[in-house]
């Protein structure tokens, strides 16, 4: 009952808070049902990441389940795998995030970091696992990293990994939500401290960071919010009508999110990034050994500009034009 009255007044919140004019994509790439989850042991869908080795690969797992258990399925919703973790514990895994190391290795990042009681557990926990190289079920082993917050226990539902540095961030969920910065070198040996360096929107259910590391987006239960690596707002983009929308990423080329829920056979949605929020193509650098060079008769003509033939043959077209137009309105009359 306490979540759903938390949920009613988040909703009425979010309506107080809903921008004059939130961002669309255009009429031709509106959202779209991707795929839905066909394995029936899916019914609580609350991680999503796409898998950064794999094509057309994506991992989820359950919000709360007797193992600590992940699942690969393709394109179509259809499990490939089914993995446990070795070594971990599962008391209420709430989001994931996949990521490439130094050698351009998949890891996989499972956030055992639900706390509905705010401060019941002592320390929460994130495990890295080395993203399979084959999709085929196993057992998996996992490093632990332990954490607690600078600013004391809270709930939180999403993690995301910034892709140049590696560096893992918490997102809590909460009516003043925060996002918190883990430290660059992580400890596996003791308890390493989350610090708030963002702000989040109210109840944040997941956040992911952009292939690029161009920007990240924070889901909530209505809506997302695209932000630079600074914390400046980018844009909203409106999400589709979801049962319990819990999970969000970006899909390998960064154009577009991908939007998940909850519940037995529950969809993921490809969600158009607007164009106008997509970062801008540096263009790329030109060797200057590598440029033709031009004859000198190209270049003077270059930059002579137009010449006298060319305005008078420009002008007697210009007045063509105009008297055929002329004359046919005319006969129109």
């Amino acid at each position: 009952m306490g979540e759903v009255v938390i949920r009613i007044l988040a909703a009425v919140a979010a309506f107080c808070l809903l921008p004059a004019a939130p961002a669309h994509a255009a009429a031709d790439d509106e959202p779209r049902r991707l795929f839905t989850f066909q394995d029936p042991a899916i019914t609580e869908s609350s991680g999503l990441a796409v898998s950064p080795t794999h094509d057309d690969v994506y991992y989820t797992h359950n919000d709360s389940a007797a193992a600590p258990t992940f699942y690969a399925v393709d394109g179509k919703g259809r499990t490939l795998a089914t993995y446990q973790v070795r070594g971990a514990e599962a008391r209420d895994w709430e989001a994931m995030a996949a990521s490439r190391d130094a050698e351009g290795r998949g890891v996989l990042w499972f956030a055992d970091i639900g706390d509905n009681l705010n401060g019941a557990w002592p320390d929460i926990s994130v495990y890295k696992v080395m993203e399979p190289r084959r999709l085929s079920d196993a057992t998996l082993p996992a490093t632990r990293y332990r954490f607690r917050y600078a600013d004391g226990a809270r709930n939180a539902e999403g993690i995301m990994v910034e892709p140049d540095t590696g560096r893992l961030y918490v997102v809590s969920k909460e009516f003043a939500g925060s996002v918190y910065a883990a430290p660059k070198r992580l400890r596996s040996d003791r308890v390493n401290v989350l610090r708030k360096v963002a702000s989040a929107p109210l109840m944040a259910t997941d956040a992911a960071y952009a292939p690029d590391g161009s920007s990240y987006v924070i889901r909530t239960y209505f809506s997302a919010t695209l932000y630079r690596p600074s914390g400046e707002l980018i844009t909203k983009v409106t999400m589709p009508d979801l049962q319990q929308a819990e999970s969000i990423a970006y899909t390998r080329d960064g154009k577009a999110l991908l939007a998940g829920s909850e519940g037995p056979r529950s969809p993921v949605y490809r969600v158009p990034i607007p164009e106008r929020a997509l970062p801008t193509p540096k263009p790329s650098p030109v060797r200057a050994e590598k440029e033709p060079v031009a004859d000198a008769e190209d270049v003077a003509s270059e930059s002579a500009g137009l010449t006298a033939t060319d305005v008078l043959v420009w002008l007697a077209v210009a007045v063509g034009a105009i008297g055929v137009i002329t004359f046919l309105a005319r006969r129109t009359r």
